[in-house]
């Protein structure tokens, strides 16, 4: 039996390990440790822990299996577009362990973020999707998932047969139900997959989860591990769906900030019939996430996240 992800990484085994690590990787930067690490968190996919050392705090992460390309990846943005992410005091590509700074609170931390707020950190977003447009194969040699237009049919074809067949009782098993609602909107994603395929805007970075508390205060963003190589106005899903649960930000300058950001590669037109077919491709390529972040979760964590995957399959649905 494989080894759920949140009992190794709390193991005493794999502390001995990260601590060993850290030291040597802290003392290589200049600094030494000034206390014992802390381990703040531990979710099915990651663990974080604090390192404190004589020139501030700095923070380890691990990542699942799945998600072991973030550091690499982290990594290599930070060397293409410094003014969008700070570079990694140290990394493990093999282990998929990383070392950073401690950059002070995110933007979602120092204050509810505003519109401009939001306008900011979504063309910080779109300007880095435009610097590593032309990556693919450094990015997907790296292990970031190809979630590219032409590959989403056959990518939800395989979703829905992973999980209608899930075990019974699992959250997020398919039921006849949900199958045929499915498969009544499969020609709608086909042709939103095509549209998008065709359009000028290219497929780029994806990071998949971008809000103020996934950047700092000088919106230098983070927490890539759930990139993909998807088309770049998915990128746009996320915000949309926290800012319509709020009353005190306006959608339309975040979505017309974005627009601005490839206005001359595309109208606003084009744009926004663009964002209306990632509601089909985002849903997929999401669901995907959260197949892979569950990989290793053990019953409890199932039990809390394990209805994720098919939340975000259904959404095709709704799109």
């Amino acid at each position: 039996m494989v080894q759920p992800f949140s009992s190794l990484v709390t193991s005493q085994a794999w502390r001995h390990d990260v601590e060993a690590w850290v030291h040597d990787r802290v003392e290589e930067s200049g600094r030494r440790l000034s206390g014992p690490l802390d381990q703040v968190r531990v979710r099915p996919w990651s663990t974080q822990l604090t390192v404190p050392t004589d020139h501030g705090r700095l923070w380890f992460k691990a990542n699942t299996p799945s998600m072991g390309f973030e550091p690499a990846l982290h990594q290599l943005l930070a060397t293409l577009s410094p003014d969008d992410v700070a570079a990694p005091v140290a990394i493990d590509p093999v282990r998929g362990w990383m070392l950073t700074a401690d950059r002070g609170p995110t933007l979602g931390e120092v204050r509810n973020p505003t519109t401009d707020d939001w306008v900011r950190l979504i063309q910080h977003a779109a300007a880095l999707q435009r610097r590593v447009a032309d990556r693919r194969d450094e990015l997907v040699g790296l292990g970031v998932h190809d979630c590219s237009p032409p590959r989403v049919p056959e990518r939800f074809d395989s979703l829905v047969e992973q999980l209608s067949n899930l075990p019974a009782g699992h959250p997020s098993r398919l039921r006849p139900d949900d199958l045929a609602a499915l498969e009544d909107r499969r020609a709608d994603l086909v042709e939103a997959a095509v549209v998008l395929e065709r359009s000028p805007v290219p497929s780029s970075l994806q990071h998949g989860d971008v809000h103020p508390d996934n950047a700092f205060a000088d919106l230098k963003v983070f927490d890539f591990g759930d990139v993909q190589w998807a088309h770049a106005v998915e990128v746009l899903r996320v915000p949309f769906g926290i800012i319509s649960q709020d009353d005190t930000v306006e959608w339309g300058p975040v979505r017309d900030a974005y627009f601005e950001v490839w206005g001359d590669v595309a109208d606003r037109r084009t744009m926004a019939a663009l964002f209306e077919a990632t509601a089909f491709t985002q849903a997929v390529n999401r669901c995907l996430v959260w197949v892979d972040t569950l990989q290793l979760a053990d019953a409890d964590e199932i039990a809390e996240w394990g209805v994720a995957p098919r939340h975000q399959l259904m959404r095709v649905v709704d799109a």
